[in-house]
C-alpha cells in the first residue's frame, strides 16, 4: 500500500481534541516558520517523485508542485529570519534547524507512499491550503499578505490537479479504488492538526495577521466530501486528533527526510555554489 508505517510510531502524535498549548517569545517568527515548514517539507516529500512518477506528465507535474513550495517556504522562512533578527537567512532556518525545531503538521512529512498516497494527501492538504491562503491575503502585515497572493495563484491549480486525480484514481479500477480508500482511511486523522489553534495563533489573529483555522474547517470538509463523493470514497469515521507537530513533536519520518535533506550544507557549513 504505502511506504509509510502503521502503529506505534504512526500514533505518536493521535491524541484526544484539545489546543495545543504556549506561546512562542515571538509570534510572529513561529507563525511564519509554521507555513514555512509546512511547505518545505511537503516540497521534499513531493521531490521524491522525481523520476519515478508513474507516468511522464505526472512527474513533470509533481517536480513543479515541489518548486512552488519549496518556492513559498524560501519566501517565508527569509521573512521569518528578519522577523527573528538573529542573522539567520532561510537556508539557516532550512538545512540548521533539528527535528524539534520545525514546527509543520505531521500530515506533511509521511513517507511520499504510493502515487495514490501522494494524491489523497496533496488533496487533503491542497484543499486547506486554498482556504488559509484566501484569508491570509488579508493579513494586515503587508509581505506576508503578497506572499499569500503569490501562492494562492499556485494553490488553486494544485488543488485542481490533485481533486482531479482524486476523482479518477478512487472512480477508477477495484486496485485503484482499494488503494485510494485506503491512504484515505490513513490520511484522515492527520488532517485534524490543520484546525487545531493555539495562543500563536490567537495572538496573530488579535494583531490582524492570521487567520482563524476554526473557520476553515466547515467549508473544508464541504470540498473535500464533495469531491470524495464523486470519487465513490467513504469519508472514514475517525475521531482522533492528531496533534504535536506545531510544538516540535514529530513522527520518526521527519528526522529521517532531515537527514537526507540537510547532509549536504551540514557536511560543508558556509560552503556557496
Amino acid at each position: 500500500m504505502t511506504e509509510s508505517k502503521s502503529g506505534a510510531s504512526r500514533a505518536a502524535g493521535v491524541a484526544a481534541a484539545g489546543p495545543t498549548a504556549g506561546i512562542a517569545g515571538n509570534p510572529l517568527f513561529e507563525y511564519l516558520c509554521r507555513l514555512g515548514d509546512d511547505r518545505l517539507v511537503l516540497g521534499h516529500r513531493l521531490s521524491q517523485w522525481a523520476g519515478h512518477a508513474p507516468i511522464l506528465e505526472e512527474d513533470i507535474a509533481l517536480s513543479n508542485f515541489a518548486l512552488d513550495f519549496v518556492g513559498q517556504a524560501a519566501a517565508l522562512l527569509k521573512l521569518a529570519g528578519e522577523v527573528e533578527g538573529q542573522g539567520r537567512d532561510e537556508d539557516a532556518l532550512a538545512y540548521h534547524r533539528d527535528e524539534n525545531e520545525f514546527r509543520n503538521v505531521q500530515l506533511v512529512e509521511l513517507p511520499r507512499g504510493d502515487f495514490g498516497f501522494t494524491i489523497v494527501r496533496q488533496y487533503l492538504f491542497d484543499a486547506f491550503d486554498v482556504l488559509f491562503l484566501d484569508r491570509l491575503v488579508k493579513s494586515r502585515h503587508e509581505v506576508l499578505a503578497g506572499i499569500a497572493a503569490k501562492a494562492l495563484k499556485e494553490a488553486r491549480y494544485h488543488v485542481r490537479h490533485s481533486g482531479e486525480w482524486v476523482v479518477r484514481l478512487g472512480d477508477g479500477t477495484e486496485e485503484s479504488h482499494r488503494r485510494m480508500q485506503g491512504a484515505l482511511d490513513e490520511l484522515w486523522s492527520y488532517t485534524t492538526e490543520l484546525f487545531v489553534a493555539d495562543a500563536v495563533d490567537a495572538t496573530m489573529m488579535e494583531q490582524g495577521i492570521g487567520v482563524d483555522l476554526a473557520s476553515l474547517k466547515a467549508p473544508w470538509e464541504i470540498t473535500v466530501r464533495e469531491t470524495l463523493a464523486r470519487a465513490t470514497l467513504a469519508v472514514p469515521n475517525d475521531q482522533r486528533v492528531v496533534r504535536g507537530g506545531r510544538l516540535g513533536r514529530h513522527s520518526e519520518h521527519l528526522g529521517h527526510m532531515l537527514a537526507e535533506m540537510q547532509i549536504l550544507p551540514r557536511s560543508h557549513p558556509g560552503a556557496q555554489w
